[in-house]
């Protein structure tokens, strides 16, 4: 036993491990507060309990220093070994002790929320504020669009915020069945509401099989529109599946776990990364990767015996085998059965998640690195600031602008800049080629490069448009109404003599958060601004000096690049060219070509 030299209340302590049985269980190191220190799981309360308080000089300075501050132990009996593993998770949960590892924060995390409304809604939200079930979080942004995409042409639900007396626009483009006008009976409605939690849960057989026995029945009785739109609906629920599905459907339900830890975490301190991935049916439904410190110096299993009930109960898992790179002695198999190196598509589930957790593992130490560098305090007190200005989730690290270029609507492209930790990230830089129109709507042109980039790419911590209020909207609407993304958005205006005079926030209300031009945020901004433009603008001119712009006098057949040239820079756009004379071309062209653009653009002189 320690000297009291050590801890002055060794000996109160001592008499407190005398009363301890020998059973499974729960204990807590209490301070001189009350306040939890540590929880800990033991299928010997007294064994494990007492081991903290011996052989001290063998113990590790953390556990010493959790020693020397115990002035209480509290214990809970249980039954069995996966009580006390339920247990332990749900009293670290509530008490957050000091010396236990925690999982880093998931706030950030996007979830799906089933709200708890007599006729419930589905909705996209960062925030547990609203009454509901949740579903996620998804770290993956790829797999939630891909997945609310689904959803959305599979079921018709409401989405308005109040339900009114007569049916609204939703209900007359088949997004909604109506129920505030009685459209859709209250029964039918919540049997649909019923199919999306049981396809966020993964049940993709059984819905299919509910499906094709709806279909089969409206065959039977004749009403073969409604049958048509069943296996319509089908076909979409078999392709998705098919899209997610990454080994054999025969691995019907199961867990995957896999963990790196580095107990120096480039001078971050001992630190350890778990990927957690659900699979069922052979799909891949929910996989989330994070982040734990660790605070006693815990071995990988010891780790993991943590970990893995935590995560277990975030998914909402119902699965009974779990895989993983190493055997964890301290998780009972009543709880979870475990499959250490496995073979066949088993293998293929643990090597994709480890390919995960390497990933971001290196994407942590990545932004470790930028913000533990020489300018690092600087940046991101100014980062700290436009969080603040902006009312952001989380510290906005990656910092994302777009701008357009174009020469009166010819030779449109855009670029996107992204800062890091408040400097430029030139790896992430990317050039686009405006497809849908000829440059002469920015907003469109805007949604476009937008769209096009986080359908492939994860989003930032703040998207910046080098516009006002319209390029912001336009933003808005691709990213948080057509692809579902919560990305906050800010918009950089400038003045009549075409220089940044305000920072703009989409809330989604237009907000403006004044900045004096000598305030060192509002430099961050501009050179945000600055590079970005300069990039857009240097594509463009390098892609016009080339000839490889395409235009709508490009399309006429028998004129090329050069003579379309020609007639831009004469007269600035298509649009004015297409005003001028006959004789106005010929001047800049020649008759012979002058007369081939004039016939096409006034086809009906």
């Amino acid at each position: 036993m320690i000297p009291s030299s050590i801890n002055p209340n060794i000996e109160q302590i001592a008499l407190r491990l005398k009363t301890i049985p020998e059973s499974p269980g729960v204990y807590q190191h209490l301070d001189a507060e009350g306040k939890v220190l540590y929880v800990g799981k033991a299928r010997n309360l007294q064994r494990r309990v007492s081991s903290y308080f011996t052989h001290y000089d063998d113990k590790s300075p953390k556990i010493k220093m959790l020693v020397r501050s115990v002035r209480d132990i509290r214990v809970t009996v249980v039954a069995t070994e996966v009580d006390a593993l339920l247990l332990e998770n749900s009293l670290i949960k509530r008490y957050q002790p000091r010396y236990n590892s925690m999982l880093k924060d998931d706030k950030s995390y996007p979830y799906l929320c089933i709200t708890d409304e007599e006729y419930p809604r589905l909705l996209y939200t960062r925030r547990r504020n609203i009454k509901g079930h949740y579903y996620g979080p998804y770290p993956n942004g790829r797999i939630l669009r891909e997945l609310q995409e689904v959803i959305r042409q599979l079921f018709t639900y409401r989405t308005c915020d109040r339900m009114g007396k007569r049916p609204c626009m939703k209900y007359q483009i088949g997004l909604c069945g109506a129920p505030c006008a009685g459209k859709q009976s209250k029964e039918d409605y919540l049997a649909t509401i019923e199919s999306i939690r049981r396809l966020l849960k993964g049940d993709f057989g059984d819905l299919l099989d509910e499906l094709k026995a709806r279909m089969y029945a409206a065959a039977e009785a004749l009403r073969f529109e409604e049958a048509e739109l069943i296996k319509h609906k089908i076909h979409l629920l078999e392709e998705y599946q098919g899209r997610s599905t990454v080994v054999g459907t025969n691995v019907k339900d199961v867990d995957v776990v896999s963990l790196l830890s580095d107990d120096n975490a480039s001078a971050g301190g001992p630190a350890a990364w778990v990927n957690f991935m659900r699979i069922k049916h052979g799909a891949i439904i929910y996989s989330i990767s994070n982040e734990v410190k660790k605070q006693l110096d815990e071995s990988d299993s010891e780790l993991l015996a943590t970990i893995i009930p935590a995560l277990h109960e975030q998914s909402q898992s119902t699965a009974t085998e779990v895989i993983l790179p190493f055997a964890v002695p301290d998780l009972p198999e009543e709880y979870l059965r475990q499959t250490v190196n496995p073979k066949g598509d088993r293998r293929k589930l643990l090597e994709l998640s480890i390919r995960n957790v390497e990933s971001y593992r290196k994407q942590c130490l990545h932004q470790r690195a930028l913000t533990q560098g020489e300018a690092a305090p600087q940046a991101v007190k100014l980062l700290e600031r436009l969080q603040k200005a902006l009312q952001l989730p989380t510290l906005p690290l990656n910092i994302d602008c777009f701008d357009n270029s174009h020469l009166q609507g010819a030779y449109p492209v855009a670029g996107m800049v992204r800062f890091t930790a408040g400097k430029p990230n030139k790896d992430a830089y990317r050039k686009f080629n405006i497809r849908a129109n000829q440059g002469n709507d920015d907003y469109a042109s805007m949604a476009e490069v937008i769209e096009r980039h986080y359908s492939k790419n994860s989003p930032p911590d703040l998207l910046v448009v080098d516009g006002g209020e319209g390029q912001m909207r336009a933003a808005w609407e691709v990213t948080h109404n057509k692809m579902g993304l919560d990305i906050p958005i800010a918009g950089l205006a400038k003045d009549d003599r075409h220089k940044t005079n305000e920072l703009l926030y989409f809330t989604p209300s237009i907000q403006v958060v004044q900045l004096k031009p000598t305030d060192p945020l509002f430099h961050l901004l501009e050179r945000l601004q600055d590079e970005v433009h300069r990039f857009a603008v240097t594509y463009h001119k390098d892609k016009r000096s080339k000839g490889t712009f395409r235009t709508t006098l490009t399309d006429i057949p028998g004129i090329g690049e050069k003579t379309a040239h020609n007639l831009l820079l004469r007269f600035g756009s298509v649009k004015q060219t297409q005003l001028q004379t006959f004789d106005d071309l010929a001047a800049v062209i020649g008759p012979a070509k002058a007369k081939i653009v004039y016939t096409h653009l006034h086809p009906n002189d």
